[in-house]
Protein backbone atom coordinates (compact mmCIF):
# COMPACT_ATOMS: atom_id res chain seq x y z
CA UNK A 1 0.00 0.00 0.00
CA UNK A 2 1.16 3.71 -0.17
CA UNK A 3 0.79 5.76 2.43
CA UNK A 4 -2.71 7.59 3.69
CA UNK A 5 -2.45 11.13 4.48
CA UNK A 6 -3.66 12.46 8.21
CA UNK A 7 -3.56 16.55 9.07
CA UNK A 8 -1.09 17.15 12.00
CA UNK A 9 -0.35 20.35 13.47
CA UNK A 10 2.34 21.44 11.63
CA UNK A 11 3.30 18.40 8.92
CA UNK A 12 0.73 16.17 7.70
CA UNK A 13 1.75 12.65 9.48
CA UNK A 14 1.88 10.45 6.62
CA UNK A 15 0.55 6.64 7.52
CA UNK A 16 1.78 3.32 6.21
CA UNK A 17 -1.56 1.45 8.28
CA UNK A 18 -4.97 2.38 7.93
CA UNK A 19 -5.09 5.37 10.66
CA UNK A 20 -8.87 3.70 11.93
CA UNK A 21 -6.91 1.16 13.60
CA UNK A 22 -4.55 2.94 15.29
CA UNK A 23 -5.46 3.40 19.02
CA UNK A 24 -6.14 6.75 20.46
CA UNK A 25 -3.67 6.82 22.68
CA UNK A 26 -0.84 6.80 20.13
CA UNK A 27 -2.78 8.83 17.36
CA UNK A 28 -3.04 11.95 20.02
CA UNK A 29 0.90 11.47 20.64
CA UNK A 30 1.58 11.37 16.63
CA UNK A 31 -0.64 14.75 16.35
CA UNK A 32 1.48 15.99 19.66
CA UNK A 33 4.99 15.26 17.95
CA UNK A 34 3.33 16.89 14.51
CA UNK A 35 3.02 20.16 16.74
CA UNK A 36 6.31 20.43 17.38
CA UNK A 37 7.94 23.71 16.28
CA UNK A 38 11.46 21.78 14.57
CA UNK A 39 9.25 19.28 13.10
CA UNK A 40 9.87 18.50 9.35
CA UNK A 41 8.58 15.50 8.57
CA UNK A 42 6.21 12.67 10.10
CA UNK A 43 6.42 8.68 8.96
CA UNK A 44 3.88 6.27 10.42
CA UNK A 45 4.82 2.55 9.91
CA UNK A 46 2.02 -0.10 9.90
CA UNK A 47 3.77 -1.52 13.17
CA UNK A 48 2.89 1.85 14.99
CA UNK A 49 1.36 1.34 18.86
CA UNK A 50 1.34 3.46 21.87
CA UNK A 51 5.37 4.34 23.17
CA UNK A 52 6.48 6.56 26.19
CA UNK A 53 6.72 10.04 24.61
CA UNK A 54 6.55 9.14 21.01
CA UNK A 55 4.61 6.33 19.35
CA UNK A 56 6.76 2.91 18.73
CA UNK A 57 6.55 2.94 14.40
CA UNK A 58 7.20 6.62 13.90
CA UNK A 59 9.77 8.38 11.80
CA UNK A 60 10.69 12.13 13.20
CA UNK A 61 12.21 14.17 10.96
CA UNK A 62 13.54 16.96 12.75
CA UNK A 63 15.78 19.87 11.31
CA UNK A 64 17.78 21.68 14.63
CA UNK A 65 16.36 19.64 17.22
CA UNK A 66 16.23 16.30 18.72
CA UNK A 67 13.97 14.54 20.94
CA UNK A 68 15.78 11.80 23.63
CA UNK A 69 12.47 10.14 24.47
CA UNK A 70 11.62 9.68 21.24
CA UNK A 71 14.66 7.97 20.37
CA UNK A 72 13.49 5.52 23.54
CA UNK A 73 15.46 4.33 26.62
CA UNK A 74 16.91 1.18 24.89
CA UNK A 75 19.30 3.17 22.42
CA UNK A 76 20.26 1.60 19.74
CA UNK A 77 18.03 -1.29 19.84
CA UNK A 78 18.28 -3.63 16.98
CA UNK A 79 18.40 -6.88 15.22
CA UNK A 80 21.47 -8.88 14.01
CA UNK A 81 20.84 -11.87 11.29
CA UNK A 82 23.60 -14.72 9.02
CA UNK A 83 22.76 -17.25 6.83
CA UNK A 84 24.45 -19.96 7.43
CA UNK A 85 25.38 -22.82 4.86
CA UNK A 86 23.53 -25.60 7.22
CA UNK A 87 19.89 -27.08 6.00
CA UNK A 88 17.09 -28.53 7.55
CA UNK A 89 18.91 -31.86 6.93
CA UNK A 90 21.95 -31.45 9.00
CA UNK A 91 19.67 -30.70 12.17
CA UNK A 92 18.76 -33.15 14.70
CA UNK A 93 14.87 -34.35 15.71
CA UNK A 94 15.60 -32.56 19.52
CA UNK A 95 16.88 -28.89 19.44
CA UNK A 96 16.32 -28.88 23.07
CA UNK A 97 20.32 -29.20 23.55
CA UNK A 98 20.88 -26.62 21.30
CA UNK A 99 19.04 -24.07 23.15
CA UNK A 100 20.53 -24.82 26.62
CA UNK A 101 24.24 -24.52 25.32
CA UNK A 102 23.24 -20.64 23.49
CA UNK A 103 21.82 -19.76 26.98
CA UNK A 104 25.00 -21.19 28.69
CA UNK A 105 26.89 -18.84 26.20
CA UNK A 106 25.11 -15.93 26.18
CA UNK A 107 23.56 -14.48 29.73
CA UNK A 108 19.77 -13.31 28.74
CA UNK A 109 17.69 -11.43 31.61
CA UNK A 110 19.62 -9.39 33.95
CA UNK A 111 22.75 -11.86 33.79
CA UNK A 112 25.85 -10.46 32.48
CA UNK A 113 29.43 -12.65 31.66
CA UNK A 114 31.78 -13.41 34.32
CA UNK A 115 34.19 -11.10 33.26
CA UNK A 116 34.38 -8.69 30.24
CA UNK A 117 35.02 -10.35 26.53
CA UNK A 118 35.96 -8.43 23.53
CA UNK A 119 36.52 -9.30 20.08
CA UNK A 120 40.08 -11.14 20.30
CA UNK A 121 37.75 -13.46 22.46
CA UNK A 122 35.44 -15.15 19.87
CA UNK A 123 35.93 -16.14 16.86
CA UNK A 124 37.18 -13.57 13.89
CA UNK A 125 35.59 -10.74 15.20
CA UNK A 126 37.29 -7.27 13.55
CA UNK A 127 38.47 -5.33 16.48
CA UNK A 128 39.02 -2.27 14.81
CA UNK A 129 37.46 0.99 16.57
CA UNK A 130 37.63 -1.50 19.84
CA UNK A 131 39.90 0.44 21.92
CA UNK A 132 38.69 3.76 21.10
CA UNK A 133 35.05 3.10 21.28
CA UNK A 134 35.92 2.39 25.49
CA UNK A 135 38.55 5.27 25.66
CA UNK A 136 35.69 7.40 25.08
CA UNK A 137 33.34 6.06 27.94
CA UNK A 138 35.37 8.55 30.04
CA UNK A 139 33.39 11.18 27.89
CA UNK A 140 30.00 10.23 29.37
CA UNK A 141 27.41 11.78 31.42
CA UNK A 142 28.84 11.98 34.93
CA UNK A 143 25.61 10.20 36.08
CA UNK A 144 27.17 6.95 34.79
CA UNK A 145 30.72 6.62 35.07
CA UNK A 146 30.65 4.26 38.25
CA UNK A 147 28.91 1.85 35.98
CA UNK A 148 31.82 1.02 33.40
CA UNK A 149 32.69 -2.16 35.06
CA UNK A 150 29.10 -3.49 34.43
CA UNK A 151 29.04 -2.59 31.04
CA UNK A 152 31.71 -3.72 29.41
CA UNK A 153 30.26 -7.11 31.91
CA UNK A 154 27.17 -6.45 29.89
CA UNK A 155 28.43 -6.06 26.38
CA UNK A 156 27.57 -9.91 24.75
CA UNK A 157 24.60 -10.47 26.77
CA UNK A 158 20.68 -10.83 25.42
CA UNK A 159 18.48 -8.77 27.96
CA UNK A 160 14.95 -9.23 28.64
CA UNK A 161 11.53 -8.33 27.18
CA UNK A 162 10.87 -8.72 23.38
CA UNK A 163 15.06 -9.21 23.42
CA UNK A 164 15.63 -12.72 21.73
CA UNK A 165 17.70 -15.22 20.22
CA UNK A 166 16.55 -17.81 17.36
CA UNK A 167 17.95 -20.54 15.05
CA UNK A 168 15.67 -20.22 11.86
CA UNK A 169 15.14 -22.06 8.48
CA UNK A 170 14.38 -19.83 5.62
CA UNK A 171 11.69 -20.97 2.81
CA UNK A 172 14.53 -23.33 0.98
CA UNK A 173 15.89 -25.08 4.22
CA UNK A 174 18.18 -22.72 4.65
CA UNK A 175 19.56 -22.16 8.63
CA UNK A 176 19.97 -18.44 9.43
CA UNK A 177 20.87 -17.00 13.03
CA UNK A 178 19.29 -13.78 14.46
CA UNK A 179 19.05 -11.94 17.48
CA UNK A 180 17.34 -8.88 18.90
CA UNK A 181 19.05 -6.25 21.58
CA UNK A 182 20.43 -2.69 22.18
CA UNK A 183 22.37 -0.97 24.50
CA UNK A 184 21.46 -2.79 28.03
CA UNK A 185 21.63 -1.09 31.16
CA UNK A 186 24.06 1.95 30.28
CA UNK A 187 21.62 2.99 27.28
CA UNK A 188 19.18 2.71 29.16
CA UNK A 189 20.65 5.29 32.32
CA UNK A 190 22.26 7.57 29.10
CA UNK A 191 18.67 8.23 28.01
CA UNK A 192 17.18 8.48 31.53
CA UNK A 193 19.63 10.99 32.22
CA UNK A 194 19.38 13.08 29.19
CA UNK A 195 15.32 12.98 29.42
CA UNK A 196 15.37 14.78 32.01
CA UNK A 197 18.09 16.97 31.62
CA UNK A 198 15.81 18.50 28.42
CA UNK A 199 12.71 18.72 30.45
CA UNK A 200 14.50 20.96 32.57
CA UNK A 201 14.99 23.62 29.19
CA UNK A 202 13.27 26.54 29.40
CA UNK A 203 12.40 25.89 25.44
CA UNK A 204 10.22 23.18 26.56
CA UNK A 205 7.98 24.23 29.36
CA UNK A 206 5.10 24.99 27.32
CA UNK A 207 5.05 21.61 25.26
CA UNK A 208 2.10 19.86 25.07
CA UNK A 209 3.47 16.52 26.46
CA UNK A 210 6.89 17.13 28.44
CA UNK A 211 8.57 13.67 27.29
CA UNK A 212 8.81 15.45 23.87
CA UNK A 213 11.50 18.07 25.68
CA UNK A 214 13.90 18.73 22.56
CA UNK A 215 17.91 19.49 22.74
CA UNK A 216 18.18 22.45 20.02
CA UNK A 217 21.33 22.42 17.97
CA UNK A 218 24.53 24.18 18.42
CA UNK A 219 24.37 24.32 22.53
CA UNK A 220 26.12 21.86 25.12
CA UNK A 221 23.26 20.15 26.28
CA UNK A 222 23.02 18.95 22.42
CA UNK A 223 26.30 18.25 22.11
CA UNK A 224 26.45 16.14 25.45
CA UNK A 225 23.76 14.17 24.61
CA UNK A 226 24.85 13.62 21.02
CA UNK A 227 28.02 12.71 22.25
CA UNK A 228 26.23 9.60 24.73
CA UNK A 229 23.63 8.51 21.76
CA UNK A 230 26.42 7.63 19.17
CA UNK A 231 28.36 5.98 21.96
CA UNK A 232 25.07 4.20 23.08
CA UNK A 233 24.29 3.24 19.63
CA UNK A 234 27.80 1.74 18.98
CA UNK A 235 27.48 0.20 22.16
CA UNK A 236 24.39 -1.42 20.96
CA UNK A 237 26.22 -2.46 17.82
CA UNK A 238 29.30 -4.12 19.27
CA UNK A 239 26.71 -6.12 22.23
CA UNK A 240 24.95 -7.60 19.03
CA UNK A 241 27.95 -8.31 17.02
CA UNK A 242 29.40 -10.03 20.13
CA UNK A 243 26.95 -12.18 20.64
CA UNK A 244 26.36 -13.10 17.03
CA UNK A 245 29.94 -13.96 17.26
CA UNK A 246 29.31 -16.24 20.56
CA UNK A 247 26.10 -17.66 18.63
CA UNK A 248 28.17 -18.49 15.84
CA UNK A 249 30.83 -20.70 18.12
CA UNK A 250 28.42 -22.42 19.59
CA UNK A 251 26.43 -23.68 16.10
CA UNK A 252 30.36 -24.62 15.01
CA UNK A 253 30.59 -26.84 18.19
CA UNK A 254 27.15 -28.44 17.95
CA UNK A 255 27.59 -28.94 14.20
CA UNK A 256 30.65 -30.01 13.88
CA UNK A 257 30.79 -32.45 11.27
CA UNK A 258 29.00 -30.30 8.76
CA UNK A 259 31.76 -27.15 9.10
CA UNK A 260 29.36 -24.53 8.93
CA UNK A 261 29.68 -21.39 7.50
CA UNK A 262 28.31 -17.92 7.32
CA UNK A 263 27.10 -15.35 5.03
CA UNK A 264 28.02 -11.61 6.08
CA UNK A 265 25.90 -10.33 8.90
CA UNK A 266 22.77 -7.95 8.42
CA UNK A 267 22.39 -5.73 11.05
CA UNK A 268 20.60 -2.55 11.75
CA UNK A 269 19.05 -0.41 14.62
CA UNK A 270 15.47 0.57 15.07
CA UNK A 271 15.51 2.38 18.08
CA UNK A 272 18.29 5.47 16.96
CA UNK A 273 19.08 9.04 15.69
CA UNK A 274 20.50 9.35 11.60
CA UNK A 275 21.62 12.49 10.80
CA UNK A 276 20.54 12.64 7.01
CA UNK A 277 19.56 15.12 4.23
CA UNK A 278 16.12 15.16 2.26
CA UNK A 279 14.69 18.25 0.15
CA UNK A 280 18.20 20.21 0.49
CA UNK A 281 17.82 20.30 4.21
CA UNK A 282 19.86 18.91 6.96
CA UNK A 283 17.89 16.69 9.37
CA UNK A 284 17.87 14.59 12.46
CA UNK A 285 15.79 11.66 11.72
CA UNK A 286 14.87 9.75 14.90
CA UNK A 287 13.66 6.10 14.23
CA UNK A 288 11.28 4.75 17.00
CA UNK A 289 10.68 0.50 16.14
CA UNK A 290 11.80 1.37 12.43
CA UNK A 291 14.63 0.30 10.46
CA UNK A 292 16.55 2.79 7.45
CA UNK A 293 15.21 1.27 4.54
CA UNK A 294 17.00 3.13 1.57
CA UNK A 295 17.72 1.30 -2.11
CA UNK A 296 19.40 -1.65 -1.67
CA UNK A 297 19.64 -1.48 2.36
CA UNK A 298 18.89 -5.51 3.87
CA UNK A 299 17.20 -4.96 7.05
CA UNK A 300 15.56 -7.35 9.35
CA UNK A 301 11.21 -7.35 10.33
CA UNK A 302 10.49 -9.72 13.00
CA UNK A 303 7.13 -11.09 13.73
CA UNK A 304 6.58 -12.81 17.31
CA UNK A 305 8.25 -16.08 18.87
CA UNK A 306 5.66 -17.83 17.05
CA UNK A 307 5.36 -16.73 14.08
CA UNK A 308 8.14 -15.75 11.65
CA UNK A 309 10.45 -13.10 10.30
CA UNK A 310 11.76 -11.37 7.28
CA UNK A 311 14.63 -10.46 6.03
CA UNK A 312 13.83 -7.66 3.52
CA UNK A 313 16.11 -5.29 0.91
CA UNK A 314 14.78 -1.28 1.16
CA UNK A 315 13.28 0.65 -2.35
CA UNK A 316 14.48 3.67 -0.82
CA UNK A 317 10.94 5.71 -0.31
CA UNK A 318 11.82 9.22 1.00
CA UNK A 319 7.81 9.71 1.53
CA UNK A 320 8.71 7.43 4.61
CA UNK A 321 12.26 9.01 4.97
CA UNK A 322 13.65 5.74 3.72
CA UNK A 323 12.58 3.14 6.35
CA UNK A 324 10.25 0.61 7.04
CA UNK A 325 8.40 -1.32 10.25
CA UNK A 326 11.00 -2.78 12.67
CA UNK A 327 8.87 -6.24 13.52
CA UNK A 328 5.49 -6.64 14.00
CA UNK A 329 4.24 -4.43 16.69
CA UNK A 330 2.03 -5.08 19.80
CA UNK A 331 -1.66 -4.78 19.80
CA UNK A 332 -1.75 -4.83 23.15
CA UNK A 333 0.03 -4.25 26.57
CA UNK A 334 2.40 -6.44 28.46
CA UNK A 335 0.09 -6.15 31.11
CA UNK A 336 -2.71 -6.73 29.08
CA UNK A 337 -1.43 -9.74 27.63
CA UNK A 338 -0.94 -11.29 31.04
CA UNK A 339 -4.82 -10.89 32.01
CA UNK A 340 -5.69 -12.21 28.75
CA UNK A 341 -3.70 -15.43 28.12
CA UNK A 342 -2.63 -18.10 29.81
CA UNK A 343 0.67 -20.61 29.71
CA UNK A 344 -1.80 -23.22 27.29
CA UNK A 345 -2.12 -20.56 25.43
CA UNK A 346 1.69 -20.01 25.25
CA UNK A 347 2.63 -23.61 24.51
CA UNK A 348 -0.83 -24.28 21.90
CA UNK A 349 0.90 -20.87 20.05
CA UNK A 350 4.78 -21.84 20.04
CA UNK A 351 4.27 -25.34 19.04
CA UNK A 352 6.81 -26.95 17.12
CA UNK A 353 9.28 -24.26 18.63
CA UNK A 354 11.91 -25.02 21.09
CA UNK A 355 11.62 -22.04 23.55
CA UNK A 356 10.38 -21.16 27.08
CA UNK A 357 6.82 -21.71 27.57
CA UNK A 358 6.40 -20.44 31.23
CA UNK A 359 4.86 -17.45 33.16
CA UNK A 360 7.42 -15.27 32.46
CA UNK A 361 6.87 -15.19 29.17
CA UNK A 362 3.21 -14.89 28.52
CA UNK A 363 3.38 -11.06 27.52
CA UNK A 364 5.29 -12.14 24.69
CA UNK A 365 2.52 -14.13 22.91
CA UNK A 366 2.43 -14.40 19.49
CA UNK A 367 -1.62 -12.47 19.63
CA UNK A 368 -0.29 -9.66 21.35
CA UNK A 369 1.39 -9.52 18.76
CA UNK A 370 0.20 -7.84 14.86
CA UNK A 371 0.09 -10.38 12.21
CA UNK A 372 3.55 -10.09 10.84
CA UNK A 373 1.72 -11.04 6.81
CA UNK A 374 -0.39 -7.93 7.10
CA UNK A 375 2.29 -5.51 8.53
CA UNK A 376 5.00 -6.62 5.54
CA UNK A 377 1.95 -6.56 2.61
CA UNK A 378 1.49 -2.77 3.97
CA UNK A 379 4.90 -1.72 3.10
CA UNK A 380 5.42 -2.96 -0.30
CA UNK A 381 6.29 0.64 -1.47
CA UNK A 382 8.91 0.64 1.38
CA UNK A 383 10.63 -2.65 1.29
CA UNK A 384 10.98 -6.25 -0.91
CA UNK A 385 11.19 -9.62 0.66
CA UNK A 386 14.68 -11.40 0.50
CA UNK A 387 14.05 -14.17 2.88
CA UNK A 388 10.88 -15.33 5.37
CA UNK A 389 12.62 -17.09 8.30
CA UNK A 390 10.49 -19.68 10.78
CA UNK A 391 12.46 -20.28 13.96
CA UNK A 392 12.68 -23.45 15.49
CA UNK A 393 14.44 -22.09 18.83
CA UNK A 394 13.57 -19.19 20.46
CA UNK A 395 16.18 -18.04 23.40
CA UNK A 396 14.25 -15.35 25.38
CA UNK A 397 15.25 -13.34 28.76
Amino acid sequence: MSYTEVPGIRVPIRMWTDPSTVEDGAMQQLRNVSSLPWIKGLAVMPDVHYGKGATVGSVIAMHGAVCPAAVGVDIGCGMSAVKTSLTANDLPGDLSRLRSKIEEAIPVGRGMHDSPIGPDAVHALPTGGWTDFWQRFDGLAQSVKFREERATKQLGTLGSGNHFIEFCLDESGAVWLMLHSGSRNIGKELAEHHIGEAQKLPHNQGLVDRDLAVFISDTPQMAAYRNDLFWAQEYAKWNRALMMALFQDVVRKEFKKAKPTFDSVISCHHNYVSEERYDGMDLLVTRKGAIRAGSGDYGIIPGSMGTGSYIVRGLGNTAAFNSASHGAGRRMSRNAAKRRFTTRDLEDQTRGVECRKDSGVVDEIPAAYKPIEQVIDQQRDLVEVVAKLKQLVCVKG
